[in-house]
């Protein structure tokens, strides 16, 4: 009798354990933001400038974690599969998450479905660079366009991979300018860069972000933004549109913050009210206007995230279709 009291005391108090467990407010652990590129690339920046403010709202550590591959597929793949307990999110972008919907015939997850929107974090824009060692008489777009006339096809461009938006953007580029480039992809923006300093290509369209210091340094020459309107962190940089005389030229991405798919909704309202918290403050939105190129966004509401992500399926796709990219 001794031993069913003290045994069924044991019980009891283990499942009151476990049940208190359970109960633990979120978060009591530390949180993970996965990127699907390298370390130095736009997202990488992001996440770790996001995760220091975030980590002291939440109380917890808020770690970044690589997991590269596959035009960001491998990370994004890893959070649709993820357990839905607040402890992993993704920071996504246009490319992994509307871009690889048309270019890729087959992806692991669903990349308007599997995921919860929590916010998006900025639009990004892209800037055109040459090596002014390789092409010191390259100083315009002007220049460049006419070098790619006089040559067909020969002209070659880097990017940070198949589909990506620094792809697409020399596609966008070429096509509207009437000439002929040849796409050279690379793993993430460090090895695209590298090609660039080597003078393996011509040209690449970089994020401004991971590209700015070494365009003040004078080590890569930059012609042109491809928004509409020049961008503070480089105010002497014309716009592709101006600079290279193709009027309404645009090709911007953004990024933004995804839990995995059924996400309890009061985890998600609440990363989404820290985060818009933070990228709402005046120092952050300094960082990202003046460091990064980024325009905040406007509308920080998880549905103001749905629509665009929705909206910007479909105008890749297009985009995508007239590039001829496709990866099986």
């Amino acid at each position: 009798m001794l031993r069913r009291v003290i045994l069924a005391s044991a019980l009891a108090l283990g499942l009151g354990t476990a049940a208190e467990a359970q109960e633990a407010p979120w978060p009591n652990r530390p949180i993970t933001i996965i990127t699907g590129f390298p370390n130095g690339a736009g997202t990488d920046i992001y996440a770790r400038r996001l995760a220091d403010p975030l980590s002291r709202a939440l109380g917890q550590p808020v770690v970044v974690d690589h997991r590269t591959g596959a035009g960001g597929n491998i990370g994004s793949d890893f959070v649709a599969k993820a357990r839905p307990d607040g402890y992993t999110f993704l920071l996504g972008t246009a490319g992994t998450h509307a871009i690889n919907a048309t270019l890729y015939r087959n992806l692991p997850f669903h990349p308007f479905r599997d995921v919860t929107h929590i916010a998006i974090l900025g639009d990004v824009p892209n800037v055109l660079l040459v090596s002014p060692e390789k092409h010191p008489d390259w100083r315009s777009c002007g220049a460049v366009i006419a070098a790619a006339k006089a040559r067909p096809n020969t002209l070659t461009y880097a990017s940070t991979g198949n589909g990506a938006s620094t792809h697409l953007a020399g596609v966008q580029f070429a096509v509207a300018a009437g000439i002929e480039l040849t796409h050279v992809p690379y793993r993430g923006q460090p090895g695209a860069m590298q090609a660039l300093l080597a003078k393996d290509v011509d040209l690449f369209f970089n994020q401004v972000g991971p590209a700015l210091a070494l365009i003040q340094a004078g080590t890569v020459r930059a012609l042109g933004v491809t928004t509409p309107q020049r961008v503070p962190a480089l105010p002497e940089v014309p716009t592709i549109a101006e600079a290279c005389g193709l009027p309404g030229f645009v090709s911007t991405t953004w990024y933004g913050l995804f839990g995995p798919p059924n996400l309890p909704p009061a985890i998600a309202q609440r990363m989404n009210a820290e985060v818009a918290r933070i990228i709402g403050a005046p120092d952050f939105q300094k960082w990202l206007v003046e460091n990064q190129g980024i325009t905040p966004p406007a509308d920080l509401t998880a549905e103001g995230f749905r629509r665009i992500h929705e909206q910007d399926i479909g105008r890749w796709a297009e985009i995508v279709r007239r590039s001829g990219a496709q990866v099986d």
